[in-house]
């Protein structure tokens, strides 16, 4: 997870993400953008779930996607230090509290897959 730098949500722990570019696909955004954020190419391997990511006092609702993925090549590293001060490994039953609102539906939907 990477601690973000900026709103929405500065301070907060997320997985990587962003918006999707003019005819670009979600799998395809979702690689893009784990490269640019992290350095590493990955394989998604199939949607966890969709959240709506509202912000109230700020305004802002996104619908959010979430994938499985691996990596396939490269370490992660933070490739954008404005966007993200932190980057780190967490076990899953030892997650950070200040979690953004799509990395908890993602954490959620991961957690109800696995059964």
């Amino acid at each position: 997870m990477q601690q973000r730098n900026k709103e929405p949500e500065k301070g907060y722990w997320s997985i990587p993400g962003g918006k999707l570019e003019w005819m670009e696909t979600f799998e395809d955004a979702v690689k893009r953008e784990v490269k640019e954020e992290c350095g590493v190419e990955i394989k998604v391997e199939k949607l966890l779930g969709i959240c709506d990511h509202i912000v109230k006092n700020e305004n802002q609702h996104w619908v959010s996607p979430s994938f499985l993925c691996r990596i396939t090549k490269g370490e992660p590293k933070i490739m954008e230090p404005t966007k993200h001060t932190d980057m780190q490994w967490f076990d899953l039953h030892a997650l950070p509290e200040n979690l953004t609102i799509t990395t908890k539906h993602a954490v959620k939907h991961y957690k109800e897959e696995e059964g």
